[in-house]
């Protein structure tokens, strides 16, 4: 029960051991706890500002991040349409450059048959003229059988040429 309802003496002890202990802490730890805490509350209050400062930059380049997407869409459908372009361009070109290599081969090819046409007109004239020459020669080889008759033919062109 003594333990329980401590004595006047134990009571003063007590409490000189308290203020003693209080006045130690109050001197000498106190001081340096305080300082720690606000040293510790700047720190937190520092990363807050830096951690505030960072979320600023990552929104700041998230932003120019999308800002460089938009710009490299944009160039690679300016790209993409100057390729289309380009070889509309060249699908025009050989069109027009297959268009007249056709032209050309058309022209030599009419001129080819145009040619052949005129050798096959000579040829058949030449052979028409071949074919009334032996046509003449055999009709004036049978008219001309007789002496007599060979005699009046001569006469007759020889009247010719002098007129």
């Amino acid at each position: 029960m003594q333990l329980i309802t401590p004595s006047f003496g134990l009571l003063f002890w007590m409490l000189i051991g308290f203020g003693i202990l209080f006045f130690v802490l109050a001197k000498y730890a106190w001081p340096v706890i305080t300082k720690m805490i606000n040293e510790r509350e700047q720190f937190i209050q520092q990363q807050l500002t830096e951690a505030e400062h960072v979320r600023q930059e990552m929104s700041n380049l998230k932003s120019e991040h999308q800002q460089l997407l938009v710009e490299a869409k944009e160039e690679r459908d300016k790209i993409l349409t100057d390729a289309r372009k380009m070889v509309d361009k060249m699908n025009d070109e050989a069109k027009h450059r297959r268009e007249k290599e056709t032209d050309a081969m058309m022209r030599e090819a009419r001129i080819a048959i145009e040619n052949e046409k005129m050798k096959a007109i000579t040829e058949i004239k030449n052979e028409i003229a071949n074919l009334s020459i032996e046509v003449a020669e055999k009709i004036l080889g049978e008219e001309l059988k007789e002496s007599s008759r060979q005699e009046e033919i001569i006469q007759k062109w020889v009247e010719e040429m002098g007129n």
